[in-house]
């Protein structure tokens, strides 16, 4: 099943010098890009912008070279990448499964290496959903910090240039870039300063978890609790009442905020093929909501501030998932608007609240699907929130012996969860390697050793976890030596486990020894 990423694609320029020269980014077809007409997922808009978005001109300036316009859902309402008369994105890792959206092109076009960055826009959540659904990190900035102006507004008192990568030192660079006070954009707001931690406060990071059940889908709900086993890695975790925020995220569209939609492009939802229905029954809600019902929205965002504002001062950034499910193409098709409705329950309230967020990979789920979490603070602290990203998927480096090996059966179990190849090397000279059961090579400390063939892959920290669940005793993780002094975690057998007489350490490694058993 092929995918429907792209709307349009333009030939690549020369880059520009700079500190992002000779990356190659997509945008999200509501971000102007001159000489390209911006669709917003409606193919009636055929005239090319005059000018690009400030952010764009920022990065191209800074050397980023676009690639192309992506496909989204339909004038960025939608948290599902089915709304569009362009065709569904599916998640890079399943044709079955939705790719998340609003901006589910440029989340395929990233996490397929098509570009190496992406622009997305964020109200709602849809930045961080697609990342979530396509194993990316993606930003979300404090509303204001970076500018939206030549962006095709949906809520523009919340909405937010988002920007995803495949790592997160490559969004924070495009990140770095992006952000600029513009004059000529009435909600771009000076921040005198973005902290990397915050202010006053001593000791290590405090990070909050919920309090409450959230809901989850079976399968997330395993990956969730897995998070949260190894949440320590980021701070000190301590439980919080997450229910306002919860409470705020179902204002999103009522009210002042889905009045607000209609009046940003409720005038181009005809009767007409080219628009989606879904979007036009959701939006046209807004064009009957009277002054009163704005009003109310506003006391009770204001009621559920105050509540959840106590929040912050016990910790210094939030952890929630990303969503509560991962719903497939027809789950969408059946129920489109309610499924998308409960995508938004962790993401929802984030504008709505002024705050950051940074979405990045958790652990996988059982089947092999992404799970995306994020770290939530006040505005301002977008620094912290990429530096506690970063310090969560950092690499861990593994030894591999035996069938994890490149073209070996196992080989796969890595692969999927984003490991690398970083070199093939031998280990110190003080290991012998065994036949143990299955056959399987058992690689184990000796005083009389030899140097044995390894491959060492760097492995996504977030997924050391569930990557160690797969391996059966008597084979463990633990520490090895290299030949060249390095320590590292590789496979080792339990000493128990070991038979002399099924000693293949002359071999030097198991590929060795399995050539010569296809020749026998």
């Amino acid at each position: 099943m092929s995918n429907a990423e792209w709307i349009t694609r333009v030939a690549a320029i020369e880059p520009q010098a700079g500190p992002l020269r000779g990356l190659t980014m997509a945008l999200k077809d509501n971000i102007d890009l001159a000489g390209v007409p911006t669709t917003a997922g409606d193919p009636r808009t055929v005239e090319p912008a005059l000018t690009s978005a400030f952010v764009v001109d920022r990065l191209i300036s800074a050397g980023a070279v676009p690639l192309g316009k992506t496909n989204l859902d339909q004038y960025a309402t939608g948290l599902v990448g089915t709304r569009s008369p362009y065709g569904a994105c599916h998640s890079v890792f399943s044709v079955d499964h939705i790719s998340g959206g609003s901006s589910s092109g440029s989340a395929v076009a990233v996490a397929t290496g098509q570009v190496d960055f992406a622009l997305g826009t964020d109200t709602a959540g849809s930045g961080r959903v697609p990342a979530a659904f396509n194993r990316l990190v993606g930003i979300k900035p404090s509303r204001g910090l970076v500018s939206a102006r030549g962006v095709v507004p949906a809520c523009r008192s919340l909405d937010c240039v988002t920007v995803m990568a495949r790592t997160v030192e490559t969004a924070r660079r495009a990140f770095e870039v992006m952000v600029a006070f513009d004059p000529d954009d009435a909600w771009s707001r000076r921040f005198e300063s973005l902290p990397h931690g915050r202010p006053g406060r001593s000791g290590g990071p405090v990070i909050g978890v919920p309090d409450v059940d959230l809901d989850l889908d079976p399968a997330y709900e395993k990956a969730w609790q897995e998070m949260l086993a190894g949440a320590h890695r980021l701070g000190e975790v301590v439980r919080v009442d997450v229910r306002p925020l919860l409470e705020a995220a179902d204002l999103l569209y009522s009210g002042p905020w889905l009045a607000e939609r209609w009046l940003a492009f409720g005038d181009k939802l005809d009767d007409v093929p080219e628009v989606d229905p879904s979007v036009r029954t959701i939006v046209r809600g807004g064009e009957a909501l009277r002054a009163s019902a704005a009003f109310a929205g506003f006391d009770r965002l204001a009621s559920l501030a105050r509540a959840s504002s106590e929040l912050w001062n016990g910790v210094d950034a939030l952890l929630l998932p990303v969503a509560p499910n991962h719903p497939t193409l027809a789950e969408v098709a059946a129920d489109p608007i309610g499924a998308n409705s409960r995508l938004g329950r962790f993401t929802n309230m984030v504008n709505l609240l002024d705050l950051c967020a940074v979405a990045f990979p958790g652990p996988d789920c059982a089947d092999g699907l992404p799970f995306g979490v994020q770290l939530i603070a006040p505005a301002g602290h977008d620094y912290m929130l990429i530096d506690l990203a970063a310090q969560w998927t950092d690499e861990v480096l593994l030894a591999v012996a035996g069938a994890h090996l490149t073209g070996q059966p196992l080989n796969h179990e890595l692969v999927r969860r984003g490991a690398r190849l970083v070199e093939s090397t031998r280990t110190a000279p003080t290991y012998r390697m065994y036949l143990v059961d299955g056959p399987r090579p058992g690689v184990t400390p000796a005083t009389s050793g030899a140097e044995l063939e390894v491959e060492v892959w760097a492995l996504p920290a977030s997924q050391l976890g569930g990557f160690a669940t797969t391996i059966q005793p008597p084979l463990a993780i633990g520490p090895l030596t290299l030949s060249d002094g390095r320590r590292l975690l590789g496979f080792l057998c339990t000493a128990d486990a070991i038979d002399p007489a099924q000693d293949i350490t002359p071999y030097g490694g198991w590929r060795a020894y399995l050539s010569t058993q296809s020749t026998q």
